[in-house]
């Protein structure tokens, strides 16, 4: 018998929330209900190392829509991780228990590592032809993550301190940014990669992506008006598409990048999520990237099922 759970991936920019009905029978994830939300959690948070009273705020209102939204879909079970801003903040205690008091929801601060473990799986859950040997790479707000292993094990991951709100806010102080401040980010992005990424060459042809910046890169490169998880998951984003269009952002206003369909909430800090990904093909040598829609909470969600069936450790 089926069991219906709420997985919430709280992230530096966004929450995001997946209601799926987990088959212990069959080991199978069924989605019944996405939500996103730009929550902007990170904010100021690389350089204060807190959580400010108004990011605090938008996630407890975040959670508690998140709570109404599980109770309608008859979810009851809600598991949420925090990531990279939750991870820094020095009064995460004191945001977890608003979320808490307020919406019931209790949150999980996960770390890089388990961030990736997770993502990795997430990743590609429920998709076939799935190649021995892949890595996925997570590009969110506050970091990035990279894992590489097969179906059944994991054999590499990091979690990078270079995101695209995390970095925008040391790097870019205009957008366009100056070509002063493009290469002292590329800079950071390039020592932190280079000293980490050996490891994945085994697996350059095999790559997969998740997150906002990927999909919205994935939706917009195929003239979407609106976002389609049918025509984005599984889409090949290649290297000189990702070139191309890092080099239109790199000369784009906010307005003239807001115009290109990304959404307000992204259209900042898309610039930046753009160059990290670059970078990471251009160093790895990845020719092509498959584009997941999944991620953290479907990897939670993946958890959760394997808990049920008592496969856990």
């Amino acid at each position: 018998m089926s069991r219906r759970v709420s997985c919430v991936d709280i992230g530096t920019n966004t929450a995001l929330l997946l209601i799926a009905d987990l088959d212990p029978a069959t080991g199978t994830i069924q989605p019944v209900y996405h939500k996103q939300t730009i929550v902007r959690l990170g904010k100021n948070v690389d350089a204060a190392k807190t959580i400010d009273p108004q990011g605090m705020q938008r996630l407890v209102d975040c959670m508690t829509d998140y709570r109404q939204l599980s109770d309608e879909h008859a979810a009851k079970t809600i598991i949420a991780a925090g990531t990279s801003a939750l991870r820094d903040a020095k009064n995460r205690a004191e945001v977890i228990e608003a979320v808490e008091r307020a919406s019931g929801i209790t949150i999980e601060c996960i770390s890089g590592k388990e961030e990736a473990d997770l993502t990795f799986s997430g990743a590609v859950a429920g998709m076939s032809d799935i190649p021995e040997l892949f890595t996925v790479i997570d590009i969110g707000g506050g970091s990035t993550e990279i894992s590489m292993g097969s179906p059944g094990a994991i054999t590499e991951s990091v979690s990078l301190d270079i995101g695209s709100v995390r970095l925008t806010e040391r790097f870019f102080t205009t957008l366009p940014p100056s070509a002063s401040e493009i290469e002292a980010a590329k800079s950071c992005i390039d020592q932190l990669l280079t000293a980490n990424i050996i490891p994945f060459f085994a697996s350059r042809e095999h790559v997969y992506g998740v997150a906002g910046t990927i999909t919205t890169i994935a939706q917009v490169d195929q003239g979407l008006k609106h976002f389609d998880a049918l025509k984005v998951h599984n889409y090949p984003l290649t290297y000189e598409e990702v070139h191309a269009f890092l080099e239109r952002l790199k000369t784009s206003t906010l307005e003239q990048i807001i115009e290109l369909g990304i959404p307000e909430g992204r259209a900042d800090v898309i610039t930046m999520g753009m160059l990290i990904l670059h970078q990471f093909m251009r160093l790895l040598g990845v020719g092509v990237l498959r584009v997941s829609i999944q991620g953290l909470r479907f990897g939670l969600a993946q958890r959760e099922l394997l808990r049920i069936q008592g496969k856990n450790d």
